[in-house]
Protein backbone atom coordinates (compact mmCIF):
# COMPACT_ATOMS: atom_id res chain seq x y z
CA UNK A 1 0.00 0.00 0.00
CA UNK A 2 1.31 3.61 -0.89
CA UNK A 3 1.59 5.99 1.78
CA UNK A 4 -0.55 9.33 1.47
CA UNK A 5 0.33 12.89 1.47
CA UNK A 6 -1.85 15.59 2.88
CA UNK A 7 -1.36 19.37 2.59
CA UNK A 8 -3.01 22.45 3.98
CA UNK A 9 -2.46 25.02 1.96
CA UNK A 10 -2.28 28.35 3.18
CA UNK A 11 -0.84 31.68 2.00
CA UNK A 12 2.34 32.00 3.27
CA UNK A 13 3.07 28.98 4.28
CA UNK A 14 1.51 25.10 3.11
CA UNK A 15 1.66 22.13 6.00
CA UNK A 16 2.68 18.58 4.78
CA UNK A 17 1.97 14.98 6.83
CA UNK A 18 2.29 11.82 5.70
CA UNK A 19 0.20 8.64 6.43
CA UNK A 20 1.77 5.54 7.77
CA UNK A 21 2.04 2.69 5.75
CA UNK A 22 -0.86 1.07 6.23
CA UNK A 23 -2.65 4.61 5.96
CA UNK A 24 -4.27 4.29 9.83
CA UNK A 25 -2.35 7.16 11.03
CA UNK A 26 -1.02 10.71 9.76
CA UNK A 27 2.14 12.07 10.78
CA UNK A 28 3.09 15.66 10.60
CA UNK A 29 6.01 16.12 8.11
CA UNK A 30 7.32 19.26 8.09
CA UNK A 31 5.98 23.42 7.10
CA UNK A 32 6.67 24.35 3.25
CA UNK A 33 7.03 28.23 2.36
CA UNK A 34 4.51 29.40 0.09
CA UNK A 35 6.59 30.33 -2.49
CA UNK A 36 7.62 29.38 -6.42
CA UNK A 37 9.56 26.35 -4.97
CA UNK A 38 6.59 24.86 -2.64
CA UNK A 39 5.06 22.05 -5.85
CA UNK A 40 8.91 21.04 -6.37
CA UNK A 41 8.93 20.65 -2.42
CA UNK A 42 5.79 18.46 -2.62
CA UNK A 43 6.61 16.42 -5.32
CA UNK A 44 9.99 15.90 -2.99
CA UNK A 45 7.89 14.71 -0.45
CA UNK A 46 5.71 12.39 -2.86
CA UNK A 47 8.79 10.72 -3.83
CA UNK A 48 10.53 10.36 -0.31
CA UNK A 49 7.22 8.68 0.86
CA UNK A 50 6.34 6.78 -2.09
CA UNK A 51 2.86 7.92 -1.94
CA UNK A 52 -0.07 7.42 -4.07
CA UNK A 53 -2.19 10.16 -3.92
CA UNK A 54 -2.19 13.59 -2.21
CA UNK A 55 -5.22 14.80 -0.56
CA UNK A 56 -5.37 18.60 -0.08
CA UNK A 57 -7.98 20.21 2.48
CA UNK A 58 -10.26 22.41 0.95
CA UNK A 59 -11.95 24.82 3.19
CA UNK A 60 -16.06 25.03 3.32
CA UNK A 61 -18.40 27.06 5.40
CA UNK A 62 -20.50 25.72 7.85
CA UNK A 63 -23.04 25.18 5.27
CA UNK A 64 -21.03 22.59 3.43
CA UNK A 65 -20.08 25.14 0.97
CA UNK A 66 -17.12 26.04 -0.96
CA UNK A 67 -15.89 29.17 1.12
CA UNK A 68 -14.67 32.25 -0.83
CA UNK A 69 -11.19 31.48 0.61
CA UNK A 70 -11.67 27.90 -1.41
CA UNK A 71 -10.61 29.65 -4.76
CA UNK A 72 -7.31 29.94 -3.85
CA UNK A 73 -6.66 26.49 -2.62
CA UNK A 74 -8.36 25.31 -6.33
CA UNK A 75 -6.29 27.34 -8.02
CA UNK A 76 -3.13 25.38 -6.29
CA UNK A 77 -4.83 21.81 -7.07
CA UNK A 78 -4.85 22.53 -10.58
CA UNK A 79 -1.16 23.06 -10.35
CA UNK A 80 -0.31 20.36 -8.01
CA UNK A 81 -2.29 18.02 -10.65
CA UNK A 82 -0.47 19.18 -13.57
CA UNK A 83 3.13 18.83 -11.63
CA UNK A 84 1.97 15.60 -9.98
CA UNK A 85 1.99 13.47 -13.01
CA UNK A 86 0.30 10.09 -11.93
CA UNK A 87 -0.14 10.84 -8.90
CA UNK A 88 -3.78 11.55 -7.96
CA UNK A 89 -4.59 14.87 -5.86
CA UNK A 90 -7.72 14.93 -4.18
CA UNK A 91 -9.33 17.94 -2.14
CA UNK A 92 -11.03 17.11 1.14
CA UNK A 93 -13.12 19.09 3.33
CA UNK A 94 -10.67 20.59 5.96
CA UNK A 95 -13.37 22.56 7.89
CA UNK A 96 -12.48 23.38 10.97
CA UNK A 97 -9.33 21.55 11.28
CA UNK A 98 -6.91 24.66 12.07
CA UNK A 99 -9.54 25.99 14.74
CA UNK A 100 -9.12 22.43 16.25
CA UNK A 101 -5.89 21.64 15.82
CA UNK A 102 -5.13 25.75 17.93
CA UNK A 103 -7.34 24.28 20.38
CA UNK A 104 -6.24 21.17 21.12
CA UNK A 105 -2.49 23.10 21.07
CA UNK A 106 -3.93 26.09 23.09
CA UNK A 107 -5.29 23.06 25.62
CA UNK A 108 -1.59 21.51 26.21
CA UNK A 109 -0.18 24.70 27.28
CA UNK A 110 1.80 25.44 24.07
CA UNK A 111 3.33 29.12 23.71
CA UNK A 112 1.95 31.31 20.57
CA UNK A 113 5.32 31.11 19.47
CA UNK A 114 5.67 27.12 19.37
CA UNK A 115 1.90 27.11 18.23
CA UNK A 116 3.02 28.81 14.71
CA UNK A 117 5.73 26.60 14.06
CA UNK A 118 3.70 23.67 14.33
CA UNK A 119 0.06 24.51 13.32
CA UNK A 120 0.18 24.28 9.90
CA UNK A 121 1.68 20.55 9.85
CA UNK A 122 -0.38 19.38 12.64
CA UNK A 123 -3.71 20.71 10.59
CA UNK A 124 -1.89 18.70 7.80
CA UNK A 125 -2.32 15.78 9.78
CA UNK A 126 -5.81 16.28 11.00
CA UNK A 127 -6.89 16.79 7.52
CA UNK A 128 -5.03 13.39 6.18
CA UNK A 129 -6.41 11.31 9.54
CA UNK A 130 -9.97 12.71 9.01
CA UNK A 131 -9.91 11.66 4.59
CA UNK A 132 -8.45 8.26 6.48
CA UNK A 133 -10.76 7.77 8.41
CA UNK A 134 -13.42 8.17 6.06
CA UNK A 135 -12.15 6.36 3.56
CA UNK A 136 -10.93 3.63 4.85
CA UNK A 137 -12.81 1.26 2.35
CA UNK A 138 -10.86 2.99 -0.52
CA UNK A 139 -7.46 2.10 0.50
Amino acid sequence: MKRILGIDFGKKRIGAAVSDPLGITAQPVEVIENNTSAIDRIKELCEKYEAGRVVVGLPKNLKGEIAQSAQDVLAFVKKLRKAAGDIPVITYDERLSTASVMKTLSETGMSGRKKRQVVDKMAAAYILQGYMDGHKKDS
